[in-house]
């Protein structure tokens, strides 16, 4: 690991906010933060962090039906300096920013179901508070990890402060469960209180927690509570504008897993037509990836790299002329191929309405195939196809997506750790389908009681995600426009999405101030328009690679003039 001060990352920012225009027309985080509020844990911070232990958090302070809440350790940490790993499942993941010294305190929600496990959680007090507090959504997967609020937020600038450092409190929790060694990720599915935890209850509780222990530190309650969340993250943080509209002022949903249910069912199919011929290895994911770009790269005025307007690009794009005239090669696709192609990028058509009457969950895209990842190539050949063809049972290097499918299908829907997925039929079990469409789904369009109360959100979608379709969240934002109008929704929702960009971050700029463009709409009423999208070094001092403008859906950049690696280059265009 390679460290890097504070100081020396301050003055990094400054150079880099200059180089790249964030103060040329891109919104950022210049001038829209305020120095900490003459708020502390006390003349002896030790002391005052060590008295929060004292006593349990009773189940009355906390929204929904629970236990109490015991706080397991209270201590004062020292400053953490930079530092970079060589490897880490994203680019940000990689980056343990600096933070100063703060009172870490660590505790447990007992459950009703006394079977039930407990939710764990991480609550950190700066020394000095802004009177404010972040609260960090689930690891991603199924969860079952301690997030502790230490990290950087969804899609935040490798070169800025977390948090924390900004004298936010931060929040984090397990969601309601551990993954234990030798025992399948979605174990704790079987337990009806701990699904339910997943699903949505435990980032309320904890949230509820969190507020009466900054009472206990400070004296008050935050001013203004932020949710920021990344994938299965993101999914709490539409679900608590859903559920839970009084809870948050702002939230920042980063490609949520919009239509859970759907997802599930989508990457079971797409794992079937891949068992026999349909399978695809490098060479060809590599074809399809650079047929795409011959196809679209240069729309946008330059050919970059980059497919700016993916939506445009596959309404053109035809996987069909890469189909073999002869036998298989490296060179072109078999029929099959063509085939698992075309249903990867279609629609799955649900055999009943799911909750908030959904009956489709989208296909998958075009860009980004052969986008670089850990292992074996990224893109379709993390999350779709992997390094080999589907087994049952699956194995370790076949796709995320089967893996992750044929998991909830066996722990989830049919509650058989045994069943044989290739025999599976929603329509057999509609009712526990229905079910879990209800916890799980943060489809409800109707935020009308969040915008009453003043919330702002903004969703993230990155257009070369293929862990989940970036259309289900355009589909959601759509859905909400119907439901709400067009001028409601602008007053508080942004949709924003990033050519390139994958599932973690790689393939293009995707980091961005995002929590400085929320707190400025939030606190200042400085609505959010084009933003900075930064691809950066995952070393230090974080050096930008390239820029570009972050548009507002449904427009994308489109280039004007100058160096292609600048943002000022580009404008938005619908």
């Amino acid at each position: 690991m390679k460290t890097f001060t504070n100081k020396h990352l301050l003055i990094w920012t400054s150079i880099a906010t200059a180089l790249l225009g964030g103060s040329s027309g891109y919104a950022n985080a210049s001038g829209t933060k305020t120095a900490p509020v003459a708020l502390s844990l006390g003349a002896d911070p030790a002391a005052g962090c060590a008295a929060l232990a004292g006593s349990p958090i009773p189940a009355s302070a906390i929204g929904l039906p629970s236990g109490n809440a015991t706080i397991d350790s209270a201590v004062i940490q020292a400053p953490i300096e930079v530092a970079v790993a060589e490897r880490a499942p994203s680019p940000a993941a990689r980056i343990t920013p600096a933070q100063p010294s703060f009172c870490r305190v660590i505790g447990r929600i007992a459950p009703v179901d006394p079977s039930a496990p407990p939710i764990m959680f991480q609550v950190n007090l700066p020394l000095q508070w802004n009177g404010r507090s972040v609260q960090y959504g689930g690891g991603g997967g199924f969860n079952g990890s301690l997030v502790t609020g230490l990290r950087l937020i969804p899609v935040g600038r490798f070169d800025q402060p977390a948090p924390l450092a900004q004298g936010y409190v931060t929040v984090g929790t397990d969601s309601g469960h551990q993954t234990a060694p030798g025992q399948p990720p979605l174990a704790f599915a079987a337990n009806d209180e701990a699904f339910v935890n997943f699903a949505h209850a435990s980032y309320k509780k904890v949230r509820d927690v969190s507020v009466a222990l900054t009472r206990r530190a400070y004296g008050r309650a935050p001013a203004k509570m932020y949710y920021v969340g990344s994938s299965t993250g993101g999914r709490e943080g539409l679900i608590m504008a859903q559920r839970y509209p009084a809870d948050f002022d702002g939230i920042f949903s980063n490609v949520p897993v919009v239509g859970w249910t759907g997802l599930m069912h989508v990457m079971a199919r797409s794992g079937l037509i891949t068992m026999g011929d349909g399978w695809m290895g490098p060479a060809q994911i590599k074809l399809v990836h650079d047929a795409v770009l011959a196809t679209c790269d240069a729309a946008d005025g330059v050919a970059d790299g980059l497919v700016a307007n993916p939506v445009a690009c596959k309404a053109i794009f035809d996987v069909r002329k890469l189909q073999c005239a002869a036998g298989a090669s490296d060179n072109c696709l078999t029929a099959a191929q063509v085939q698992a192609v075309q249903t990867y990028q279609s629609s799955w058509k649900a055999p009943f309405a799911l909750d908030n009457g959904v009956t489709q969950y989208p296909g998958w895209g075009v860009s980004g195939e052969a986008t670089p990842g850990a292992g074996f190539s990224g893109g379709w050949g993390i999350w779709w196809l992997g390094a080999s063809a589907p087994t049952l049972p699956p194995r370790p290097d076949n796709g995320n997506s089967w893996r992750f499918s044929n998991a909830v299908i066996q722990h989830v829907f049919t509650r058989d750790a045994n069943f044989d997925v290739r025999k599976y039929r929603p329509e057999d079990y509609a009712a526990r389908v229905l079910e879990v469409s209800r916890l799980m789904d943060g489809t409800n369009p109707d935020l009308s009681a969040f915008h009453a109360k003043g919330g702002k959100l903004i969703v993230l979608e990155n257009m070369s995600d293929y862990a989940q379709s970036p259309y289900a969240g355009i589909g959601y934002y759509d859905s909400v426009v119907s439901r709400m109008g067009r001028g409601a929704v602008k007053s508080f929702v942004r949709l924003y999405t990033a050519p390139g960009v994958d599932h973690t971050g790689s393939g293009g700029p995707g980091n961005v101030d995002m929590l400085g463009a929320l707190s400025a709409w939030v606190e200042q009423g400085k609505v959010p328009g084009t933003l900075l999208a930064l691809d950066q070094e995952v070393a230090i001092p974080f050096a930008p690679r390239r820029a570009l403008p972050l548009c507002e859906w449904p427009a994308s950049p489109r280039y004007k003039e100058g160096d292609v690696k600048a943002a000022g280059s580009f404008e938005c265009s619908k």
